[in-house]
Parts: C-alpha cells; sequence; structure tokens
C-alpha cells in the first residue's frame, strides 16, 4: 500500500474528515454548475443591473420561505399581449385594437407594484392608449391613456389620482374588496379573475403594438431578489468558484513560495537566510487589510490586483520561520550528505530532497489557509473594496448592509451569504484538522 492509499484510509476513520470533504464536493460541484446555468459574460451583464430585471420584483423573499411560515405570498405574474386575442377596427390611416389581459389572482397578500411595459413599431405617428382595470366583483377603473413611444412603460402603481381615488396604493387599492377601501378598514384581498383592458389607437397599415403586464410578488425563486431587482441566485452560485479560486490561488502561491525561500533560506545559509528572516520580521508586523484596503481606496479594487498584493505580502509570514525550524535538521541529514557527495547541486538538493520531507506538514496548512482567503476577499467586499465588476457573497453582504437589510427585515439577503461562507470555513477547517492528525506524527496518538 502506498502513502497515499494509507492517509486516505486513515482519513476515512475522521467522520470530520469525511464531511468536510462532502461539504467540499458539493461546493465543487456547485461551482461546475454556475457557468452552466448562466455563462460568465451573461452572469457579469446582469449583475450590472438594468432592464436584464425589469420583470422581477424588488426586495423579494425566497419562495421557500412560504412552506416554512404556511403563508400565501404572491408569485410574480406575467401576461403578454402575444398571448391575448385582439379585435379590431380600420379606419382611413389606421386602425383600433382592443386587447383584454385576462389573469387569476389566488394570493393572501397584495402584490408589491403593477407596471405595464409597451413596445410599438412602424407605427407614422406614436400610438394613442387607454387602460381599463375590471375587478372579479365588476368593478371598473379608468387607468387614464397616453401616448407611447417605441418603448414605453406605465407604473400603474405611481399613478397619483388613481391613489387618491382608491384612498390607498394602486396595486393595493385594486386588488382590494370594494367594503375594506373604507377609510380607516384594513385591506382584504379580492380573490378572482382580474381583467387589465387595453383600448388602442394605431396610425398605418403596418403598425404594432405590444404590452406585458407584470403584476409584481413577494416572494421569488430560490434566493430571493435585492433592492436593484437582481436575483441573488447569481452572485450566490458565481460566488462559490471565485470565492474558491481566490482562496485556492492564494494559498499555493503563499504555501509555495514561502516553502521554497525557506528552504533556500537554509540551504545558502549566510547572509541571504539573514535577509529572508529580517524581511519575514518586517512584513510580520505589517497590517494586511488596511494595507489592502489602501490599495483598493487609492488604486484598483481588482479581485486579481488583491490577489497578487495578497500573496505579495503573505510570502514573508510567520510560515517562512516554522518551515525554517522544520528544514534545519533535515540539512544535517545523512541523505543530504550523500546527495552532496554525488554532486547535486544546491538548486536539486533543495526541490528534490528538503520540500518533500515537510510537504506532509504542509498540506493541512495549506487546506485551513483556503477559507482564511475566502474570508478576506469576503471582508474586503463587505468595506466596500471587492471588485465592482464580479458577483461575489462579499458584494451581496456589501449591499445589504447598504440597504439596511436587518433593519427592514430582509434576513434573507444576509444569511444564504453568510452560510455559504460558514460552509467553506466549516468544510475546509474539518478536513485540515483531520489531516493534521494524519500527517503530523506528534498528533496520531491524541
Amino acid at each position: 500500500m502506498t502513502s497515499f492509499s494509507r492517509a486516505v484510509a486513515e482519513l476515512k476513520r475522521y467522520p470530520s474528515a469525511v464531511a468536510g470533504l462532502l461539504l467540499i464536493a458539493l461546493l465543487l460541484l456547485a461551482g461546475i454548475f454556475a457557468p452552466l446555468y448562466i455563462p460568465y459574460g451573461e452572469a457579469l451583464a446582469k449583475w450590472r443591473g438594468g432592464d436584464a430585471w425589469r420583470m422581477y420584483p424588488v426586495n423579494a423573499a425566497p419562495a421557500w420561505t412560504d412552506w416554512l411560515t404556511g403563508n400565501n405570498n404572491p408569485r410574480t405574474q406575467i401576461l403578454s399581449t402575444r398571448d391575448a386575442s385582439r379585435t379590431q377596427a380600420h379606419f382611413a390611416g389606421g386602425r383600433q385594437e382592443h386587447i383584454a389581459l385576462h389573469f387569476d389572482y389566488e394570493a393572501d397578500g397584495f402584490p408589491s407594484e403593477l407596471n405595464v411595459f409597451l413596445q410599438t413599431d412602424r407605427s407614422a405617428r406614436a400610438p394613442f392608449v387607454r387602460l381599463t382595470w375590471l375587478t372579479p366583483s365588476g368593478e371598473r377603473f379608468l387607468l387614464g391613456g397616453q401616448r407611447v413611444s417605441a418603448a414605453d412603460r406605465i407604473s400603474i402603481s405611481q399613478h397619483q389620482l388613481l391613489s387618491q381615488r382608491l384612498g390607498q396604493a394602486p396595486h393595493v387599492g385594486l386588488f382590494a374588496q370594494p367594503a375594506s377601501r373604507k377609510s380607516g378598514a384594513t385591506p382584504v384581498v379580492q380573490k378572482g379573475r382580474y381583467t387589465l383592458a387595453i383600448d388602442a389607437i394605431l396610425f398605418g397599415d403596418e403598425a404594432t403594438l405590444e404590452a406585458d403586464l407584470v403584476v409584481y410578488g413577494r416572494v421569488h425563486g430560490i434566493a430571493g431578489t435585492d433592492h436593484q431587482r437582481r436575483d441573488l441566485l447569481v452572485a450566490l452560485l458565481w460566488g462559490i468558484p471565485i470565492a474558491l479560486a481566490f482562496g485556492l490561488l492564494a494559498a499555493v502561491g503563499t504555501t509555495l513560495t514561502t516553502l521554497f525561500i525557506a528552504a533556500a533560506g537554509v540551504w545558502y545559509g549566510g547572509w541571504r537566510d539573514a535577509l529572508i528572516q529580517r524581511l519575514t520580521e518586517i512584513n510580520m508586523i505589517l497590517p494586511l487589510l488596511p494595507i489592502l484596503v489602501m490599495i483598493g481606496a487609492l488604486y484598483s479594487t481588482s479581485i486579481w490586483l488583491m490577489l497578487g498584493v495578497v500573496v505579495l505580502l503573505s510570502i514573508f509570514g510567520g510560515g517562512i520561520k516554522m518551515y525554517r525550524a522544520m528544514l534545519l535538521p533535515i540539512k544535517q541529514a545523512p541523505y543530504i550528505e550523500a546527495a552532496r557527495a554525488y554532486g547535486a547541486g544546491g538548486f536539486r538538493i533543495v526541490i528534490r530532497y528538503m520540500i518533500p520531507r515537510v510537504l506532509p506538514v504542509l498540506i493541512p496548512t495549506f487546506v485551513t489557509l483556503i477559507p482564511t482567503f475566502v474570508f478576506l476577499e469576503a471582508s474586503l467586499a463587505v468595506l466596500g473594496l471587492g471588485d465592482p465588476v464580479l458577483p461575489t457573497w462579499g458584494k451581496i453582504l456589501n449591499d445589504a448592509q447598504t440597504q439596511s437589510a436587518l433593519y427592514n427585515g430582509y434576513y434573507y439577503w444576509v444569511l444564504a451569504p453568510a452560510v455559504l461562507l460558514m460552509l467553506t470555513g466549516l468544510g475546509f477547517a474539518m478536513l485540515g484538522f483531520a489531516m493534521d492528525r494524519v500527517f503530523n506524527p506528534r498528533l496520531r496518538s491524541l
């Protein structure tokens, strides 16, 4: 049995190692799934906001929260004239169209917003549109009319005259039972079939008009939405490969470089070893986080720049002194003297004979170091110094902090990225501690 097989068999004895490996495997699978679910370029374009999310509700909780609370909050409904029947009446120079959008409303709560998006094309003059709202009880509300540009939006929720007439917000009053609209009464949802009637006058034989009625819900998807209507699932998924890549690259760059420098200093000794030790002692008293904050505030918050600075400042860290203490006895080992006698050069001795002897101890340190850099990247983002382009867990937390998510009751906005950060740290920590017991002879008997 090889040493690797023995190490794997030994790790299976520790439940914490198995649990840590399962957590890491789930994170890796989710990281692989992220670019398949939404490609990188599309994820960046959508995370910047804009019209990509206009059909999504603002600050909507995840849909699964209804299962926990037993509520029946409304989901977003999108009604399009492309799927509706039309009646037309032609006149000289144009035509009149009547379109009815029907939908059933069975939720216990009121929608969060009402919008109508209009698109026109090949019209000689701007079309004129009049909207009428019909309730299940037979009430009819005139929502007014206006001329429509090529792409326009009618925000029914911000209709001031309608709000004054109803005595409450339009997206509440239009769905309330007639008796509950009285002053001082608590609005009660009126369930049933609603209709938005669109009467349009189009100018030109080839003129077209399409409309989308969006009845915004209060819950949405697996992860909910934020203040810019963005689906948080995009950032939660893409935050996994970004966090793991940052942590892995920083850990690899730091540990391997530190180990090589420590081994070279031990082997060559003299002024080289003294210089390395003095640089290490100076670097150990430099505060990493304030330096990163200064670079982000004065120069750039690019995640790759931050990664380079983190690796550069972590190379001459406390690990050099630990590795040096482990490598000093190895330098005097008989097989090193034999290698020198056979004519092996200094570089070969360092790479082939000294470094491999401390790799078993290096592996647990490397594993436990990955979540340290993951948390560092998230901390920078929470402080507002994260990459402005990439969707990351820290950026979600920073937006939640800026918008006072906890104060406003949007707990999901904070809990989802925080739980993922904790699971990442827990998985690597459990695996690293178990590996330390396997590879470190002093801990095997504990």
